[in-house]
């Protein structure tokens, strides 16, 4: 798989676009998050002339969604997956733009819903979905074993884990899904976030100081 990050807001949330380099042929790829970089990545679809297969979004946050719309535009029939869970959340959005400030109009409804488990395929490639609630109600990760990444959304950042003092948000479950579906994969797992640079399991248990104990973390 190949990631091309595309950054942009207020809130410099990371959006993604994941080519499956195993069917470059017919240029399949699928879009995670689309925030507000949204019109770049939808350019880089259009002059790229990529089949997206889907826009698989990690959790309903306004930061995360807010380009949805702008893709769809570009690529009318792309398919949305959400997690049930967060679906009110993402019909709110204009409300929780309101609440930092900003203007932003609903979204298209999602397509399908993602469920723990699940795989998500593209081409030859294909995610494995894991939910990961705390920093919301229907976080997902999309796990790539045999490509050694993951896109984790806002769960766990370079040297930092989510937020969990929004609505729906738990620190304590938070935690749990760090643990259980985070830091149970490799260590040379990639872990691609919502927010700043990569970073690698191995690291993160190594080092990051929410998750050790030697820092004042929790044991993780």
């Amino acid at each position: 798989m190949r990631v091309r990050t595309f950054t942009g807001g207020g809130f410099a949330e990371n959006g993604y676009l994941v080519v499956c380099e195993a069917s470059e042929a017919s240029g399949e790829a699928v879009a995670v998050d689309p925030g507000a970089a949204a019109d770049r990545m939808a350019r880089a679809v259009v002059t790229e002339k990529l089949h997206l297969a889907a826009v698989l979004l990690t959790h309903a946050h306004l930061d995360h969604i807010e380009g949805v719309e702008r893709l769809r535009a570009a690529v009318p029939d792309v398919p949305i997956w959400l997690h049930r869970a967060d679906l009110g959340m993402y019909r709110a959005l204009p409300q929780q733009a309101a609440s930092f400030g900003y203007d932003a109009q609903a979204q298209p409804e999602p397509d399908h819903w993602l469920e723990h488990g699940q795989r998500v395929s593209f081409g030859a490639c294909t995610f494995e979905v894991r939910h990961a609630p705390g920093h919301a109600p229907g976080h997902v990760i999309f796990v790539a074993a045999e490509g050694g990444l993951a896109l984790v959304g806002d769960v766990i950042f370079q040297g930092s884990i989510g937020r969990s003092d929004l609505p729906g948000g738990d620190f304590y479950t938070l935690m749990r899904s760090i643990r259980e579906q985070v830091l149970t994969l490799p260590d040379e797992t990639v872990l691609y976030s919502g927010h700043g640079p990569e970073t690698t399991v191995g690291d993160e248990r190594a080092g990051n100081p929410f998750l050790v104990p030697g820092f004042g973390g929790e044991l993780a």
